[in-house]
């Protein structure tokens, strides 16, 4: 088997180095040799079972982004670090693509890509889904292994697909053509740490914001990286936590000159608990070049969802409403607000959620008037029931001690 991997990295660039951190001699497979080619040879038996050719779709590539997301769901806080939940993708993927699904060819671009499972999203919301190029960079060498074999199984061709193994906050990638996409999408990890250094001052990814991101919080790091290679009509879509929504000091300085530019188009508030690894709620922010406007669209949908045992689900009908809320672009009481610039500024830039959407849902008013009447009515009906026990027990035949039990009943319901 390992052989057989070692030959298949040789055909050729797509393959090169694709298997070389993949461990036939983990003791997850079995104690020992004998056990690990037994789990092996019955993993390549119920394979050879399956008919890959009687179904319609990507039969391969479809198992493999399920398997992805079975081995998510039970991987912890690690699984934050490389898998997007369908329902959240689905969500960018359609918003971002609006107004561009005839663009042929479209290109995609995720700078902390963990499986690629948020980019191959956007097949299904383009007319020309054979003509999507795809661009993403991961740090973790598992992880970017992990994405090529995801794009190679969903038949991405190798013109089609440039990813890199690297560190997208501390060098900037891609500098060649193309850099600017039809779409950035990302999820990238929530308050990491990066560098900071000054030298990022004079970096075109955030010099014009004459601030950088804390060291401790690089939220705003990832999302300016991704405004920067965005085209001119595209759309960026960024999972991040509420913090950046209200934070200040240098964050508060990034959101305001964004605000400014128009850049910020909709703020969409998520439910908690549907991330795997992580049970924070979070917000997707999308963002634009071409804006001539500066209002922005709040959505609060984090009261939508579908509980389940270890974590909460959005369905077809919970997304559904997101994007028609989005394309919309209308006030819905409780659940959206069209905020003007004017109405943001009168908030110092602060674009935390509640401000725009009341969700207050007032308890109903008591009767105050009825609720006395029907005390007043509770008590008759006692002072009646306590009038027939009592009559029923001084018709009883009761020794001296009985009669001293009755006596103090009598006293409890004086």
């Amino acid at each position: 088997m390992e052989n057989a991997f070692i030959e298949l990295g040789r055909q050729g660039e797509h393959f090169t180095g694709l298997f070389d951190d993949v461990d036939l001699k983990s003791t997850k497979l079995g104690s020992n040799a004998q056990q690990r080619n037994v789990t092996i040879t019955e993993v390549i038996k119920a394979l050879d079972e399956i008919d890959l050719f009687g179904h319609e779709g990507d039969v391969i590539g479809d198992a493999y982004e399920y398997l992805i997301g079975q081995f998510a769901a039970g991987a912890g806080k690690k699984a934050g670090e490389f898998y997007t939940p369908q329902t959240v993708s689905k969500i960018i993927s359609e918003i971002v693509s609006i107004g561009q699904e005839d663009t042929a060819p479209f290109h995609v671009y995720d700078p902390a890509m963990g499986s690629g499972s948020l980019m191959l999203n956007i097949r299904g919301h383009v007319n020309n889904p054979l003509q999507v190029h795809y661009h993403g960079q991961e740090l973790n060498t598992t992880t970017y292994n992990l994405a090529r074999m995801n794009l190679i199984l969903h038949n991405v061709e190798k013109n089609q697909m440039r990813l890199r193994n690297g560190d997208t906050l501390d060098e900037d990638w891609p500098t060649d053509e193309p850099y600017l996409f039809n779409a950035v999408v990302m999820n990238p990890p929530y308050s990491a740490v990066w560098s900071a250094d000054d030298k990022f001052l004079s970096d075109p990814r955030f010099e014009r914001f004459g601030k950088l991101a804390p060291k401790s919080k690089a939220d705003f790091a990832f999302l300016l990286h991704g405004f920067y290679h965005l085209n001119d009509k595209g759309t960026m879509g960024i999972v991040l936590p509420h913090g950046v929504l209200f934070r200040g000091a240098s964050e508060g300085t990034i959101r305001k000159t964004l605000l400014e530019m128009g850049a910020i188009d909709a703020v969409i508030g998520l439910p908690a608990n549907i991330f795997y690894g992580t049970s924070i709620p979070t917000v997707v922010l999308i963002l634009k070049k071409d804006r001539d406007r500066r209002d922005v669209l709040f959505i609060d949908a984090s009261k939508d969802f579908e509980k389940q045992k270890n974590q909460n689900n959005l369905t077809n009908e919970h997304i559904r409403k997101i994007v028609d809320a989005y394309k919309n672009r209308e006030s819905i009481p409780k659940y959206a607000h069209l905020a003007t610039h004017e109405e943001i500024v009168g908030n110092d830039y602060n674009l935390n959620i509640p401000r725009y959407v009341d969700t207050f849902e007032e308890e109903a008013q008591i009767d105050i008037e009825a609720l006395s009447r029907e005390m007043v009515d509770l008590n008759l009906q006692i002072k009646q029931n306590e009038a027939e026990f009592l009559g029923l027990l001084d018709e009883l035949a009761v020794t001296d001690e009985t009669r001293a039990l009755i006596e103090s009943t009598k006293l409890i319901f004086a």
